[in-house]
C-alpha cells in the first residue's frame, strides 16, 4: 500500500477517469479531474500531490499548456503527458514548455502506468532530498560567510591589543606601567582563549559520532560544582545544585559538559550588577529515559524582541560581558546531536530559565 503517494489524473472523457481510479485506487491516492480548473483546484487543496497524468487534448486548454501555466504555482509534482497523437512539435514543446517527464499513449494499459508512477515516484524524491541539501549547503554557506568575518574580526581585536600592550612596554621603565600592560595583555589572552574554545565547540559538534556512556550527574554536577567555586566566592553569588536521578541515563558527556558550561556561563556573565542575594540554580530531574535540566538565574534577563534570535550564530543580545555569539547555537545544535530540545522564559531585570529535556540513548 502506498496510500501517501498521491496522483492526480486528468482527462476530458469520463470512461478514462472512471477506469484509472478503479485500477489503482487500492495502491494509490487517486484524485481525477475532467477539465483543467478542476484539476487547479484539488492542486490547491492537496498540495501533497506528487504526480500528474494529464491529457494533450483537452477542450479548454492543450495538456503542454496546462503543465507550464501551473510550473510556477506548483514547481514540484512531476508531469506525465497522455496522448494518441504525438508528432515531433508536441514532444518539443513537452519538453521545453511542459517539463514532461515521461510520455504516455493511449489507450494506456496497467503496466505502463505502473512503471510510471515509479519512475515518476523515484525522481519525485530524488529532486525532494536534491531541494533539501541545496537548503542544508546554502545554510551552510550563510554561516561559513559569517564564520569568516567573525575569525577576521573576533581574533584581530585580542592580537592587536596584545602587540599594542607589547610596543608600548618596550618604551617603558616604570615596573608599573609595565604591569598595567600585562593586565591588558592578560585580558586580551582571555578573550582569544575563549574565542578559541567556542572554535572547538563549534567543531566538535560538527564532527564524529555520539561517544555515549552511562551518566552519573551526581559525579558531573560535582565537577562543575568545583569548576565555578572560585566564580561563585569572588562574586557573591550562591550556586545551587539539585539531582534527582532515578534511573540509568546514556548519553555524550562531552555534549552534555558543552550544554551546561555554556548556559552557566551565560547565567553567571549576564548578573545584575550592584543585585544582592544573586544567584544561579541548576537541577536535574532523570526519569522515564530522559533528563529534565533546568539552569535559572536572577541576572539582567532577556528583553523580549530578542527571545527568538538568541540561538542564532555570532547574535549577542548584550553588552554586559564579553561573549563570541557561539555559545546557544552551539547549545541548539548539540541537542539537536542529541535531539533533545530547549526552551527558555525570560523577564528584563529578574532572570532566565532554560529547561532542556534529553533523551536516554
Amino acid at each position: 500500500m502506498q496510500r501517501e503517494l498521491e496522483i492526480l489524473y486528468i482527462d476530458d472523457e469520463v470512461n478514462n477517469l472512471v477506469s484509472f481510479k478503479a485500477n489503482f485506487r487500492y495502491d494509490y491516492a487517486i484524485h481525477t479531474a475532467s477539465n483543467t480548473s478542476e484539476a487547479e483546484t484539488i492542486l490547491h487543496a492537496h498540495p501533497d500531490i506528487r504526480i500528474i497524468f494529464c491529457d494533450q487534448r483537452m477542450p479548454d486548454e492543450m495538456g503542454i499548456d496546462f503543465l507550464h501555466r501551473i510550473k510556477k504555482d506548483f514547481p514540484k509534482p512531476i508531469r506525465i503527458l497522455l496522448t494518441a497523437y504525438a508528432n515531433m512539435e508536441t514532444v518539443i514543446d513537452a519538453v521545453n514548455k511542459g517539463h514532461i517527464f515521461r510520455f504516455v499513449r493511449k489507450p494506456w494499459m496497467n503496466e505502463e502506468i505502473v512503471s510510471a508512477i515509479e519512475e515518476a515516484n523515484k525522481f519525485y524524491v530524488a529532486n525532494s532530498m536534491l531541494e533539501v541539501k541545496n537548503q542544508e549547503l546554502q545554510k551552510a554557506y550563510d554561516e561559513l560567510d559569517k564564520f569568516a568575518y567573525s575569525v577576521s574580526h573576533d581574533l584581530r581585536d585580542p592580537l592587536t591589543g596584545v602587540l599594542s600592550a607589547v610596543k608600548l612596554g618596550l618604551e617603558f621603565d616604570s615596573i608599573d606601567r609595565i604591569h598595567e600592560l600585562l593586565s591588558l595583555m592578560d585580558s586580551s589572552l582571555v578573550s582569544l582563549d575563549a574565542y578559541i574554545d567556542s572554535l572547538r565547540d563549534y567543531y566538535l559538534l560538527r564532527r564524529g559520532e555520539l561517544m555515549l556512556s552511562a551518566i552519573n550527574f551526581e559525579e558531573l554536577f560535582d565537577n562543575i560544582r568545583q569548576f565555578y567555586s572560585m566564580y561563585t566566592q569572588n562574586k557573591d553569588v550562591a550556586f545551587e545544585i539539585s539531582v534527582d536521578q532515578k534511573e540509568i541515563f546514556s548519553g555524550d558527556k562531552a555534549l552534555l559538559e558543552l550544554i551546561l558550561h555554556n548556559l552557566l556561563s551565560n547565567a553567571f556573565k549576564y548578573q545584575r550588577k550592584g543585585q544582592e542575594n544573586q544567584f544561579v540554580k541548576l537541577s536535574v530531574f532523570v526519569s522515564e529515559r530522559k533528563a529534565k535540566i533546568i539552569v535559572s538565574d536572577n541576572g539582567i534577563g532577556i528583553s523580549p524582541e530578542y527571545v527568538e534570535d538568541i540561538f542564532k550564530l555570532f547574535f549577542r543580545a548584550s553588552d554586559q560581558a564579553k561573549g563570541m555569539g557561539f555559545g546557544l547555537y552551539n547549545v541548539q545544535n548539540a541537542l539537536l546531536k542529541l535531539q533533545g530540545k530547549i526552551e527558555v522564559q525570560s523577564q528584563p531585570n529578574q532572570g532566565t530559565t532554560f529547561t532542556v529535556i534529553i533523551p536516554s540513548k
